[in-house]
């Protein structure tokens, strides 16, 4: 560690574990409970907002969300997360972490209640206003993962940061399952109170008026949490390597720092004084590019990738479970008993991979290290999603056993990538632009998650155009889905090279900010030696990695490519069938990898 660190921060790094760390997980960590319940309970409600919307009586199937509307509803909130992220990133940076705290987290519960509260007098009218307030609600959210990462990786001793900020993170588990939970209380107490037939029975009375509460009561109890936790919030002190390195008060700092840590501290101000100039470089310099660019194209990719299939695999469970029928047809039940069913299914893959996935990288993290779990977790969700895809009709008659591969899927992302992905770039970044790129990176993993919930509301349906939903075009079907996704996985293998591991370090040994800059120390940070007459590039050990992951994408584009062994080439083409409508209909359906 460099002569010149400051105290304040030597006395954080070395700090023991106390209580302020615990209350500090909490504060931050209700506010990812809070995210993850509104963010994931949009998919326990989506089949009962089309019963209740969009039924057609005289359909043989209940209603759903037509395709658009669908696309709307599960995807306005990341669109507003993404925006969320990148504008309290920055803003995080510029004020400071705590006055931008609180604003996120009142967002966030005020518009957890207008969304129970939407409205409108057509179906119409109440989609938009609820893709409106959820719009508004994903904003709120959005400043909360850089934020939140951000203080608790400026709070945390040296030794177990990473585990306190995948703490707060795991906090996400306990949301899902939450959300789960009380969709199961409420659902079943107006199944109890509001007895109603099979849609096959009475189309007309298979969803009871009162089913129009449970939505709005499972969107609004997101509020609670967050409102509990408003005031201890607030009460926290800003944290002392933004007060220190980015507004330059050691006073401050070290007065805060004294109160929270309970010892006596100086404040050093001759060494922030002293701070070398070239550790003032902005977020688009070539100095930034230089030391930290490759570093959040690591993150930020990762991240995008990790998204595409953890949300859509979320998100869709539901369709998942109906197509491999662990969920029983929709036409066999009432509406209310139909959210039980999702919810039960859905609580308890959250209590079999997703919740121990998280606390399992709380307790390896500071041991193994980050770049080993997001490589091992990234490596074996590709395992698994092959393995649920290849064999993909096996799996319809044995329930249990997809359940069990299905569980390990999100085990492996929440001890692994899910994680890490959240807790490197709290670490790597300097303190000036710490916030900022967590919330490039985190907007990054949004725009993965709307690719996944978009595109994959489509996939996901199925080759033959009786069995999809109502109003969808056929999709590549979920076993292609699922090979896709796990092609997507792959792809992070690689890009996770580009990330550092930084177990064990400060903040600023990893960000250099302790660092005087000197010729020699620049010359030691150039990582490329470049031949006379040529431009620094990205090296070999780089050039190697996109050559890796351009044969990794050859792997997807095969996908597409059909199987021509044992076939005539009229077989294949076509030229042997007659053009009726029949053949026509499955000439233009999706090919897929024999079983």
């Amino acid at each position: 560690m460099a002569n010149n660190q400051l105290g304040v921060l030597n006395a954080l790094d070395a700090a023991k574990t106390q209580w302020y760390h615990f209350t500090a997980i909490v504060i931050a960590g209700m506010g990812f409970f809070t995210d993850a319940y509104d963010l994931f309970g949009i998919s326990l409600i989506t089949k009962l907002l089309g019963r209740i919307y969009y039924t057609n009586e005289n359909h043989p199937k209940p209603g759903t969300l037509p395709p658009n509307v669908a696309a709307a509803v599960n995807g306005t909130a990341f669109v507003g997360t993404l925006a969320g992220q990148l504008f309290f990133g920055w803003l995080g940076d510029k004020l400071g972490r705590k006055r931008v705290y609180g604003l996120t987290l009142m967002l966030m519960v005020v518009c957890s209640i207008a969304s129970g509260l939407s409205f409108g007098k057509s179906p119409a009218g109440v989609m938009t206003t609820l893709c409106f307030f959820r719009f508004w609600l994903g904003f709120g959210i959005g400043g909360d993962y850089p934020l939140s990462a951000t203080i608790m990786s400026e709070y945390a001793n040296k030794k177990t940061r990473g585990a306190f900020i995948a703490a707060v993170f795991a906090m996400q588990g306990f949301g899902i399952l939450t959300g789960g939970i009380v969709a199961l209380i409420v659902s079943a107490s107006f199944d109890h109170a509001y007895k109603a037939p099979p849609y096959s029975v009475n189309p007309k009375d298979s969803t009871a008026p009162e089913a129009d509460y449970i939505w709005r009561i499972i969107l609004m109890f997101g509020a609670v949490p967050a409102l509990l936790t408003y005031y201890w919030r607030m009460k926290m002190p800003e944290t002392a390597r933004y007060t220190a390195l980015v507004a330059r008060n050691a006073k401050q700092a070290a007065a805060d720092m004294s109160k929270v840590l309970q010892v006596e501290l100086e404040a050093e101000e001759e060494k922030v004084e002293m701070a070398p100039s070239s550790n003032s470089f902005g977020l688009f310099t070539k100095e930034f590019a230089r030391r930290h660019g490759l570093h959040l194209l690591g993150t930020s990719v990762c991240w995008f990738l990790l998204d595409i299939a953890y949300y859509s695999n979320n998100l869709f469970q539901k369709d998942i479970f109906s197509a491999i029928g662990w969920l029983p047809k929709a036409e066999t039940m009432n509406a209310i008993h139909e959210v039980y069913r999702v919810a039960a299914s859905q609580s308890l893959i959250a209590l079999c991979g997703t919740i121990p996935g998280y606390w399992f990288t709380v307790a390896l993290i500071d041991y193994i290290g980050r770049f080993t779990i997001q490589l091992m977790g990234f490596f074996f969700m590709t395992v698994f999603m092959f393995a649920l895809a290849i064999p993909y009709h096996h799996w319809r008659s044995n329930n249990a056993g997809f359940l069990i591969m299905y569980s390990l899927t999100f085990f492996f992302a929440n001890f692994g990538p899910n994680a890490t992905t959240f807790v490197v770039p709290a670490e790597i970044f300097p303190a000036r632009l710490r916030s900022t790129c967590h919330g490039i990176s985190a907007a990054a993993g949004k725009l993965g998650a709307i690719v996944g919930a978009l595109g994959f509301l489509y996939a996901a349906q199925s080759t033959n155009p009786a069995e999809t939903d109502q109003g969808y075009p056929p999709g590549i079907g979920v076993k292609n889905t699922l090979l896709v996704l796990g092609s997507i996985n792959c792809l992070g293998i690689f890009f996770t090279l580009l990330v550092p591991e930084s177990k064990g370090k400060s903040l600023e040994e990893l960000t250099g900010e302790n660092e005087e800059a000197d010729g020699n120390d620049k010359q030691q940070a150039s990582s490329t030696q470049t031949l006379p007459g040529y431009p620094p590039g990205i090296g070999v050990k780089n050039t190697l990695l996109v050559l890796g992951s351009i044969n990794c994408l050859g792997i997807f584009f095969t996908l597409l490519v059909p199987e021509s062994k044992g076939k005539s080439l009229e077989e294949l083409t076509g030229e042997n069938e007659e053009a009726d409508g029949n053949d026509k209909q499955q000439a233009s359906s999706t090919q897929t990898l024999p079983v």
